[in-house]
């Protein structure tokens, strides 16, 4: 069974109750039409009732009735939000007045249903750029215990079947730390690890901290970095199997592991790679995806309290459902562990 098909199982046994706030959207609207027809999650809509309806209806999508429609300009809970959303930003001087206007913004209203209990996660982006959907998120639902840094996630899927699991990895940061310093590394290491497990369903995670050097092989300063972030992410998560620093192919080659880092727990078998930095992810997971011929599922938004993803706005109506299907098993990690 495919990680995709596997999300979509997982998400119909706890149905989780899924925002998306770009209700008029089109592409937005097939993935919920989809997400709704295969009972995947309860999809809640923000827009105005009778034109969500009425392009839903032009589209030809039948099931997008059975979605839950609530309009941020004529909201019954809007009152209940706005005091709501004054009381978690009172300290940054954020007035009532400030609050009622905010919860018409789609992008804020979906944040604030989450902290208030009213939805499990959020997905948007095909539309808004990614500071304007991560920002009601972090001022709202805000990062996980222990986690102070956002990252992005992204699962591989690659033809090479004797790397990773079964030629599935997980790599992080994609998008949108760019310069982490040893501190939101070893947050990166721990929180991609908990995206493996969660999203790509990894019994058991392995993650290599990634340099150019491996165990000493190479001095610099960067490379002090990745050591420092790897005894960090053990202390943060202590049953964590981890190692670094590895070069790439030390980390997933096995007779390249056993040759530069033997004794090591993870050399020749990681599954999870952990890059030292913002441009070593977004260039690393684009070769492998453009010269590799590589799927790629992402980028998954971690380090927030509670799941809220961020669409490309170039995604597909399918890159929409799978992201669905992800934000969803986020929710039910995120409640099994909250």
């Amino acid at each position: 069974m495919d990680i995709i098909n596997q999300l979509i199982k997982a998400a119909k046994q706890d149905l989780q109750r899924i925002v998306l706030p770009e209700g008029t959207e089109r592409r937005t609207l097939r993935a919920a039409n989809r997400a709704l027809s295969e009972s995947m999650a309860n999809i809640i809509l923000l827009g105005n009732r009778d034109e969500i309806l009425s392009l839903a209806k032009d589209m030809g999508l039948n099931n997008i009735e059975k979605a839950t429609i609530i309009d941020p300009l004529n909201n019954p809970k809007a009152e209940e939000y706005a005091q709501l959303l004054a009381e978690i930003r009172k300290n940054k001087g954020m007035t009532i007045e400030q609050a009622r206007e905010l919860v018409k913004d789609p992008l804020y209203l979906g944040c604030v249903m989450i902290k208030a209990g009213d939805a499990d996660g959020q997905l948007a982006g095909a539309r808004n750029t990614t500071s304007n959907v991560l920002r009601p998120a972090l001022q709202i639902i805000k990062t996980a215990p222990g986690i102070t840094c956002v990252s992005g996630g992204m699962i591989i899927l690659t033809k090479m079947h004797q790397f990773g699991e079964d030629g599935v990895l997980v790599m992080g940061d994609t998008a949108v730390t760019p310069a982490p310093d040893a501190d939101q590394l070893a947050q990166i290491a721990v929180c991609t690890a908990r995206t493996a497990s969660c999203v790509a369903k990894f019994k058991e995670v392995r993650v290599a901290m990634l340099s150019f050097s491996t165990h000493g092989s190479a001095k610099h300063e960067v490379v002090d970095k990745v050591v420092e972030a790897t005894k960090k992410a053990k202390q943060l998560a202590p049953d964590l199997i981890i190692d670094g620093e590895l070069q790439l192919d030390a980390a997933i080659v096995p007779e390249v592991g056993a040759t530069k880092a033997p004794g090591s727990c993870v050399a020749g078998r990681a599954n999870v790679l952990v890059v030292p930095n913002l441009e070593v992810g977004n260039i690393g997971y684009k070769l492998v995806q453009r010269l590799g011929n590589a799927d790629a599922i992402g980028p998954i938004l971690q380090g927030i309290a509670r799941p809220v993803n961020d669409l490309s706005r170039g995604c597909s109506s399918e890159d929409g459902f799978k992201m669905i299907a992800v934000t969803a098993n986020q929710a039910i990690y995120a409640k099994n562990n909250g």
